[in-house]
């Protein structure tokens, strides 16, 4: 039944209604789940992930020239809210100078309280596309979880003090992307969630759009996932945390253009279905929303079923899904479980439900109102020219619209400023049956990317120039008491049916010991036991079943539950799998040796053939059949990209080749030590086939910065993002012939850095001077050592005899 439009607008601030498909466990306590108010703003989608406040007494006009404070902290991000502390990410500074930063401010004046900066590197972000990502907040601890754009996954506490951080592309081979999409943390309980493209090892090797589950307060992994296809591109969508037969579940849109539902509490998949192509236009980057036993998806992608763009469409919540294998979700078809659809699309502005309707900007501007029981659009209104990934906000029967561009024709007649320049604007309607009314519009400093929140009264918003806060001075108790379905009841968990092995994978050095905890987990994820008797615990190595290449770490458990790698400085991983009783688990975990490396391929058995590999791999029928080994198992993302082969010319050495029969896997880039690693020197030996018209690029990796040797431009080259930091210095080198390259970082008191480098024939004697030294005021103060290759024009590249050594003192 279709509800009258002021019904409509006083449910508000009601979460969509339970469902069959809400079954909680059968156990839980049966009381009304209580109705309370929401601690504050703690995730950018807000208390009911949907961009919906229960705030009641929010201004009606807003004036951009007289807001309550506003400060200069540009960036793509939405302020979260928690005790009177606003946290934001955003960027400071220029060119190499530049950094991204997250900081606190006093939410009432103004003040920033303190802020933290991390330096950009080894990352594809090009422009100002920088905080991308909102933070996310805690209420239990009050701790803060931050993502940056190259990939640092790190947690602080309310006063800014660093509780623990991942380098997710050194430790997990995260990638990124032009576009710097990056999500936003969840929080669900004792995990705190996120995700990205990754190419790591073993059964994560190939890339995937995975979600990485951790300890909120030890930062350890719990649980990886890998639910979707290979991925086109990736996405920052909000997951949806909700509940589908009696198991926590996260919904998200993929890099695939699928929705995918995993539980949220094993990481195991439990459905798929594609909403749109892979890789046509973005793929899928506004939030999914629940509605009764529905999900509600939009996407500005081509559609499956047509080469139009765009569509809006509501689909059944898939219920009782069964796995058709471990790890795999059940697959269904969009068609099946499509209940309607309509043309209206977007990028990445995500919708807001209202009662029985939802409120969505499309790509090109308008701001459209849905019956969300039949797709019909009800009205559709032009605010401006285009919009990008601004969502709209829901409060006090208004909605609070932050444009991208604004509009200099209508701003004009509603109290708006002429010139608009590259401004934004934020405009409050009120929507009603036919048509929103437009109540105020005011142009703001800068473009608009960031959504709006609400809070006690008063409104925030970020611009790529400024962070605005307007509103009533002081305190404004105006929230409503809400009910949030989604919520946790009190949990009676069933019998223990499996182990879950914290952490989930780890990263040791030769001869160093860890210890791990075990809980017992049922049926469905829920905790048993926190920490089982490890004594009762049977540890042993283990081969998954799927694993293509079958390898083992070198280590092993002790009597008191720790891993402990064995003494010898060789790189390996594998699996491991604990037995308490019938019911077991596994996790994984990798050996890296600490410096000094030494690394050549003389003892790599070339056991396999390019025509044969072990399956699932394709054979490789552009060549002959070649002899060939795999890199080292804990090398991230080695595998398919690089293979150990015997090198060209004469002396029967085997040396590492950048694959060239893939073009997906045209540039590699490799970690082979620690995360946290410093002060080293790396040098290794490099060749390009070719020709005078045709070479590679070939390099290493200190520090976070990388030094390439590039074939076609003949240029020695250091840089850390091509569009902030990059100087390079003409070197003359010819194809088939074998060069080196050296390279060293230096770090001052001040935290400013000189990297080093240089490269010279093979044979030749090493020159006393540094071919290249490029100064950085905010230098990379560690990182792990790599190697990189780049190869477009299908010349194969070699690398070999890698030495990283601790740096001797700097001559003057």
């Amino acid at each position: 039944m279709k509800l009258p439009l002021f019904f409509a607008l006083a449910l508000a601030s009601l979460p969509p209604a339970s469902s069959a498909a809400d079954k909680k466990p059968a156990k839980e306590n049966a009381a009304k789940e209580a109705q309370t108010q929401p601690p504050g703003w703690l995730e950018w989608r807000g208390p009911l992930q949907s961009g919906v406040t229960p705030e009641t007494q929010l201004p009606s006009v807003v004036d951009g020239k007289k807001p309550l404070w506003s400060v200069e902290f540009p960036g793509q991000s939405t302020p979260v809210l928690f005790k009177g502390r606003l946290y934001i990410n955003g960027y400071q500074g220029d060119g190499p100078d530049l950094q991204e930063a997250v900081a606190c401010y006093d939410a009432e004046t103004g003040k920033q309280l303190w802020v933290h900066r991390f330096n950009d590197f080894l990352s594809d972000t090009i422009y100002l596309r920088y905080s991308t990502s909102s933070p996310s907040i805690d209420a239990e601890t009050g701790n803060v979880y931050v993502s940056g754009t190259q990939g640092l996954f790190t947690c602080f506490d309310r006063d800014g003090k660093l509780l623990w951080q991942h380098s997710l592309m050194e430790e997990f081979g995260r990638l990124t992307f032009p576009n710097s999409r990056t999500a936003s943390p969840r929080i669900d309980q004792e995990l705190v969630i996120t995700r990205g493209i990754t190419s790591n090892w073993g059964a994560n090797g190939a890339a995937g759009d995975r979600f990485y589950a951790f300890d909120k307060r030890t930062g350890e992994l719990v649980w990886t996932s890998s639910p979707g296809e290979r991925p086109q591109d990736n996405t920052f969508s909000q997951p949806y945390l909700t509940w589908l037969d009696g198991c926590r579940t996260l919904i998200s849109a993929g890099g695939d253009s699928t929705i995918v539902g995993i539980n949220a509490r094993t990481g195991d998949p439990i459905f798929r279905f594609a909403a749109a192509k892979a890789g046509a236009k973005g793929g899928i980057n506004a939030s999914i929303v629940r509605y009764k036993d529905s999900l509600l998806v939009v996407h500005e992608s081509e559609n499956l079923d047509s080469s139009e763009v765009g569509r809006t469409a509501l689909f059944k919540l898939p219920m009782g899904s069964k796995s058709p294998e471990p790890g795999k979700p059940q697959v269904y078809e969009a068609k099946d479980i499509e209940q309607w659809r309509n043309p209206l699309g977007t990028l990445a502005s995500s919708p807001v439900v209202v009662g029985n309707r939802f409120f969505e900007v499309t790509g090109t501007g308008e701001l459209g109102a849905v019956d969300i029981e039949t797709g019909k659009v009800l009205w559709k209104k032009k605010l401006a020219a285009e919009q990008r990934q601004s969502s709209p906000l829901y409060g006090d029967g208004k909605l609070y619209v932050a444009m991208y561009i604004a509009d200099a024709a209508s701003s004009s007649k509603v109290g708006g400023e002429g010139d608009t320049g590259g401004n934004g604007e934020l405009l409050v309607i009120k929507p009603g049956d036919t048509d929103g009314e437009i109540l105020s519009r005011t142009i703001l400093e800068g473009r608009c990317y960031g959504s709006p929140i609400a809070f006690n009264g008063k409104l925030y918003i970020q611009t790529d120039k400024k962070l605005y806060c307007f509103g009533k001075k002081g305190n404004n108790p105006s929230v409503a008491l809400v009910r949030n379905n989604d919520a946790w009841p009190k949990i009676e968990p069933g019998p223990a049916a499996r182990l879950q092995i914290i952490p989930g994978e780890m990263l040791l050095k030769p001869s160093e010991a860890k210890a791990v905890r075990v809980r017992t987990l049922d049926a469905k994820g829920f905790t048993v036991q926190e920490n089982a008797d490890l004594s009762q615990v049977k540890f042993e190595s283990y081969v998954p079943p799927t694993a293509l290449v079958k390898a083992l770490m070198k280590g092993s458990f002790n009597p008191q539950g720790q891993l402990v790698a064995d003494a010898a400085p060789v790189a390996s991983a594998g699996a491991y799998q604990a037995t308490l009783g019938e019911i077991k688990g596994t996790m994984r975990a990798r050996v890296l040796p600490d410096l000094p490396l030494k690394v050549d391929f003389e003892q790599v058995e070339l056991a396999l053939a390019t025509d044969n590999p072990p399956a699932p791999a394709v054979p490789n029928t552009l060549e002959p059949s070649t002899p060939f080994a795999y890199p080292p198992l804990a090398w991230n993302a080695a595998r398919f990209r690089f293979e150990v082969r015997q090198a060209p010319g004469e002396g029967g050495t085997k040396a590492l080749c950048k694959t060239i029969e893939n073009k997906l896997f045209q540039r590699g880039q490799i970690f082979i030590g620690r995360p946290g690693s410093k002060d080293y020197t790396v040098e290794m030996e490099v060749l390009s086939e070719g020709n005078k018209r045709k070479m590679s690029e070939i390099g290493l990796i200190n520090q976070r910065y990388l030094i390439v040797l590039k074939g076609n431009s003949q240029q020695l080259e250091v840089s850390s993002n091509q569009e902030r930091l990059r100087e390079s210095v003409p070197f003359s080198w010819v194809p088939n012939q074998w060069y080196k390259v050296k390279s060293r970082v230096d770090i001052a008191p001040d935290g400013s850095g000189v990297v080093r480098a240089k490269a010279w024939k093979k044979g030749e004697d090493e020159p006393a001077a540094w071919a290249i030294e490029v100064a950085h005021k905010h230098a990379h103060p560690e990182g792990a050592p790599g190697l990189f290759a780049f190869t477009p024009q299908e010349q194969r590249a070699w690398i070999d005899n890698i030495s990283v050594t601790p740096n001797t003192p700097a001559k003057p």
